[in-house]
């Protein structure tokens, strides 16, 4: 019986990667009716993050009451799979679509996604993965610390709850009353960027403008930011500004390691070691991946390269389905990907084919797996 392994990236835009699955899959059982098909959708931390480990894995979806962007409550959630280990995507309750055209990153918070890490905490999770992006936010995660008993003071000494523009009035910060139930845990950052806190490639001037900052904003937002930096280093001797992916998610990244002692990893690696796929691959005799678009930018380690690094490791084949293919991606076949396939089939603007992507998924994985069948693989 044959094995095949689908683990596609979303197409921004187009196809969620649960959609991908569920084409190829049904690609791959008009030829190969009794094959083991094992769908790992993946998403990169942000919307849609648990449930695609959910999907991967089983496990429980929890939805607790938390507090929102604007410092409203709400109804948030995240998932338990392996009975331990809790999966936190920050855009649950602090996320762009969660403000909708209300967007002023200078006054959310991500107190939410604290008070969901202290929730998974007290279930008895052992070991916390919290995926960055698609936030509202530019807090530098200081909402999400203060949940966690973080204090933060003025010059007053008075304790607050810092947003993106108020960071400049944290005179100290004390982490004596930090809740003991995070101690202990391994806590984990999904983060697939590599800008620092601040600069002209940090976390405002870069990921601010989507967030409804406009210039002399985003110049605002950069200096709060600074301030944090220095604080973080004054009170807590941490340099994180020029961390890789310190930037992430409004300076969310800074924030985990500085606040939590978080790791910060690639995302895509944090997938394939939480679902075991190294030990899936035993037996397998074909991997689907694939993303919106593979080019340069892909070869630093993202979701298509990330798996074909493993897969080159177990001598199994990786077939690419892209939406675009871009130039100057030959490394891709050194890092382990075997075969690259777009699925457009007609020359025309990406908002003419978005509406065909599905039906040009269906197609061009007809085809493959046409082929596939002939060389009686």
């Amino acid at each position: 019986m044959k094995k095949f392994i689908l683990i596609p990236d979303s197409f921004k835009g187009t196809m969620s990667s649960t959609e991908v699955c569920s084409i190829m899959e049904t690609a791959i059982l008009a030829h190969y009716p009794s094959a083991q098909v094992v769908s790992l959708p993946v998403a990169d931390g942000g919307e849609g993050s648990v449930d695609s480990f959910l999907t991967a894995m089983g496990g429980e979806k929890v939805t607790v009451e938390v507090t929102g962007p604007y410092f409203d409550r709400m109804e948030g959630f995240y998932g338990i799979v392996d009975n331990d280990t809790a999966i936190i995507e920050m855009a649950a309750c602090a996320g762009l679509p969660l403000v909708g055209d209300d967007k002023r990153p200078d006054q959310t918070t991500t107190y939410g996604v604290g008070e969901l890490m202290l929730h998974a905490a007290q279930r008895g999770c052992k070991r916390i993965v919290v995926g960055l992006g698609g936030s509202s936010t530019n807090d530098g995660g200081t909402g999400a610390a203060a949940a966690a008993g973080v204090r933060f003071l003025d010059a007053q000494r008075n304790s607050f709850v810092p947003t993106g523009g108020t960071l400049a009035n944290i005179a100290s910060i004390d982490m004596k009353g930090r809740n003991p139930l995070l101690d202990g845990i391994d806590i984990v950052t999904m983060c697939d960027i590599d800008n620092p806190l601040y600069g002209e490639h940090g976390a405002a001037y870069v990921f601010g403008p989507q967030k409804g900052a406009d210039e002399d904003m985003v110049r605002f937002l950069d200096s709060q930011l600074q301030s944090l930096g220095s604080a973080i280093s004054r009170d807590l001797s941490k340099e994180v500004s020029q961390l890789p992916g310190a930037g992430a998610a409004g300076g969310m990244g800074a924030g985990m390691v500085a606040f939590f002692d978080a790791k910060l990893e690639m995302g895509i690696e944090v997938v394939l070691d939480t679902v075991g796929f190294d030990k899936m691959l035993e037996g397998t005799d074909m991997v689907f991946s694939g993303e919106g678009k593979i080019d340069f930018q892909s070869l630093r380690g993202k979701v298509v390269i990330g798996i074909a690094r493993r897969t080159k490791r177990h001598n199994v084949p990786l077939v690419a389905v892209v939406g675009d293919i871009g130039d100057s991606i030959d490394a891709a076949y050194d890092e382990g990907v075997s075969a690259i396939f777009s699925i457009n089939r007609i020359a025309r603007d990406f908002k003419h084919v978005k509406e065909r992507a599905p039906q040009d998924m269906a197609l061009t994985m007809d085809n493959l797996m046409r082929f596939v069948k002939r060389l009686g693989l």
